[in-house]
């Protein structure tokens, strides 16, 4: 080590750019917030600094049924694809803590999904909080799988090479949906799990280092998860905390996303800890100068153009359509 040289991770300029013009914004009573105002102001502040929406082939919204009904989504097909050829899908489920969040909020990241994995995507509007308490968010997460792959003819999609991702609550549902059809199918080829929640405790060091001034704090966490959960007991289930499932073996590969200066850091960490234990093959990758939330603000942050290609790589990999190293 270079004398005097610190090798300490450094805020990324364009995160702590970010982070000032935060600052700057009036605060937000927390107790006082509606789920409609945190939703109106999560869905302002993603369009602000979503970047130019990429071309693809398609983009179309439809709907499929989940056990309360009809669940929204969006299908995307990226171009250049050959004549009549079925693509590998990835499902994607937005972030946004189980309250936040919808079909445009993650557009553009859905976006270079298809384009930089070579896949068909499938967003899912799943149902949210506290309207619809846990478990509805996963009956719905799990719902959307098996009717994917149910219909894969319709979709000209490849069902043998699918796969599930999402950042944050959504990281958690792909999490969870990848345990729960692990023995019944249908069968999951990869989970692409973003700085995910996978432990309700929210207890770990990361949370106390970066528990204020890093865009997700850890009151903004505890307030997500009163509109997410339905009591205290909810969070020692594997189904909210899949840290906690009693078995973390044959599930998919994994791709694990963190950032640096994100209060859910050291969770994404021993969720890839445990799968490995487990012996389940694992990337783990963290961007250490980025924040959370940053994968939707591509308009603001190269970082995240660069993660839309880094997950598509590894989806190229997983799905045998890119020759590099197998995750």
């Amino acid at each position: 080590m270079t004398e005097g040289v610190s090798t300490a991770p450094q805020l990324d300029p364009q995160a702590r750019a970010l982070l000032e013009r935060f600052a700057r914004s009036p605060a937000v009573d927390l107790d006082a917030l509606s789920a409609a105002e945190a939703r109106r102001a999560y869905r302002e502040g993603r369009l602000a600094l979503a970047p130019p929406p990429l071309a693809i082939e398609e983009a179309r919204d439809f709907s499929f049924p989940g056990s309360a009904g009809g669940v929204k989504a969006r299908f995307y097909r990226p171009l250049g694809e050959k004549p009549g050829e079925a693509l590998p899908v990835a499902l994607y489920f937005h972030g946004g803590g189980w309250t936040c969040g919808d079909l445009d909020t993650h557009d553009s990241v859905c976006r270079g999904i298809a384009l930089h994995g070579r896949c068909a995507v499938v967003a899912v509007d799943y149902r949210m909080g506290p309207e619809h308490k846990f478990p509805a968010a996963v009956e719905d997460a799990v719902a959307a799988v098996k009717w994917v792959s149910a219909n894969a003819g319709a979709l000209r999609i490849d069902a043998s090479r699918l796969a599930v991702a999402g950042e944050s609550a959504g990281g958690n549902l792909a999490a969870v949906a990848s345990i729960a059809l692990r023995d019944s199918g249908p069968a999951i080829a990869m989970q692409v799990l973003v700085y995910p929640v996978v432990d309700q405790a929210a207890d770990t060091g990361s949370l106390e280092r970066f528990a204020t001034g890093y865009s997700l704090t850890r009151d903004l966490l505890r307030w997500y998860q009163k509109q997410y959960l339905r009591d205290e007991r909810d969070r020692a289930d594997w189904r909210a905390s899949p840290l906690r499932a009693p078995d973390h073996s044959r599930l998919p590969h994994a791709y694990i996303l963190t950032a640096g200066f994100d209060p859910l850091l050291d969770e994404g960490r021993a969720y890839a800890d445990r799968l490995t234990q487990a012996g389940v093959p694992v990337v783990y990758e963290c961007f250490e100068g980025q924040i959370h939330g940053f994968l939707p603000m591509g308009g603001a942050m190269a970082a995240a153009r660069h993660a839309h290609y880094r997950i598509g790589q590894m989806l190229r990999t997983r799905f045998g359509t890119f020759p590099s190293v197998r995750p």
